[in-house]
């Protein structure tokens, strides 16, 4: 792989706080599962709609978010949304250690975080284009999710054993305090930013910026079907995670350290995916590495839905887990870097902005349809329904021009 990107003092720097926040959610997701499933005792269909509280601001805020980002300079407002969050975070424990903490308090500080994910993860994609050339695009998003996936490899491992030490509610902490450090470290970060045209800000001219890019978007030839496949997968990987967390720790009766263990190899497999996502896109294309991404997914999440009742479904289960990372980590770094190179910057904003947010709404879709199907039919027959939503996402990028597009 080429380091390119490495070779850019601000973007290792970058790396450094993007891969310690990741550091900190993989520690935290299982610490917020084992919370709502074993301490808090939800029912699958209030797992889902706690898990949906997360990723409902998108549907909110998501493509104000966009506008938001082409309009101010990206860096402060990357900076603040990960001072927030930290802030945020910090209610669990507190709340949890004066016996005030309940299940819609958890839902509703979840949505404060994922609120202030909106502006974050929209300033720190469309902040990228500024800090590397178009040319190291790629290798810079596979470098980020290189550490993404060391981070899912032990970090829930990592978070399992902290649960089993201090409880669920204390290692959120460990969230908290990666948000806090990331803070620190992009606000030392030295970067020009262009200077910003004024715009009017009154509702109408608002709308015609959202709607700007909703049209670029949707009528590009090749980044709208890349958005409504991506649209359709997080119906199916909410769906997937809503009911492999119940269908883990109750139905094949996994406790938190198995739990975490089997997680972290969906980390193992995402690092390997992203090893080989540069070579990946160059060979096959940005399409092609796409299409091999999306494949794998189906396979892997139907090999779950299959764990048998013994000590082997543990054993299937992490197979399974390591094969969806894999699928993502070849998908991931490519389709962000095509997406971005093909974006002009005053564009950047709503673009990352717009598919995020309908992607997150889907995402709310999916948990709570998820939920309601765990809760009618069972977590396995869950399962197969979101191994045929990643069926149809496959078929969506093969069906279209993006099968053939290549990096820029």
């Amino acid at each position: 792989m080429s380091d390119e990107a490495m070779r850019l003092p601000a973007f290792v720097r970058y790396w450094t706080a993007s891969t310690t926040g990741s550091f900190g959610t993989a520690v935290s997701t299982v610490a917020i599962q084992v919370l709502i499933v074993q301490v808090l005792v939800a029912t699958p269909a209030e797992v889902g709609i706690v898990n949906a509280a997360r990723v409902l601001p998108y549907a909110f805020l998501g493509l104000f978010a966009g506008v938001l980002v082409d309009r101010v300079r990206r860096k402060p407002l990357l900076v603040w949304s990960n001072a927030l969050q930290a802030v945020a975070l910090l209610a669990i424990p507190l709340l949890w250690a004066a016996d005030a903490l309940t299940l819609p308090i958890v839902a509703a500080v979840l949505f404060v975080v994922g609120a202030l994910s909106v502006l974050e993860l929209a300033a720190r994609q469309s902040f990228l284009p500024r800090l590397v050339p178009k040319s190291a695009l790629l290798s810079a998003n596979a470098r980020i999710d290189q550490g993404d996936t060391a981070a899912m490899t032990s970090g829930p491992a990592l978070g399992g054993g902290m649960v089993a030490v201090i409880g669920a509610p204390f290692t959120v902490l460990a969230d908290a305090l990666t948000c806090a450090v990331g803070a620190v470290m992009n606000a030392r970060l030295r970067v020009e930013e262009p200077s910003l045209p004024r715009r009017a800000s009154t509702p109408a001219h608002v709308m015609r910026d959202i709607a700007d890019g909703v049209r670029f978007i949707y009528r590009h030839r090749t980044l709208a079907p890349h958005a409504i496949s991506t649209h359709v997968w997080f119906i199916g990987n909410a769906m997937a995670v809503t009911a492999f967390a119940p269908f883990a720790m109750r139905e094949l009766g996994l406790g938190a350290v198995t739990y975490g263990v089997v997680l972290a190899f969906a980390g193992v497999g995402g690092l390997a995916g992203a090893l080989l996502a540069v070579s990946a896109g160059r060979r096959l294309g940005a399409g092609g590495a796409v299409v091999l991404g999306f494949v794998v997914g189906p396979v892997a999440w139907g090999c779950a839905a299959l764990a048998p009742h013994t000590a082997v479904g543990v054993v299937v289960l992490g197979v399974a887990q390591m094969m969806a990372g894999f699928g993502m980590g070849i998908e991931n770094a490519n389709s962000l870097g095509y997406r971005q190179s093909v974006t002009p910057d005053d564009l950047q904003g709503r673009m990352n902005a717009t598919i995020r947010s309908a992607n997150r709404t889907c995402a709310v879709i999916g948990a709570l349809s998820g939920g309601l199907v765990a809760q009618l039919l069972g977590l396995r027959q869950a399962l197969w329904v979101a191994v045929a939503m990643f069926v149809l996402a496959a078929v969506v990028v093969i069906a279209s021009p993006l099968r053939m597009a290549r990096h820029v």
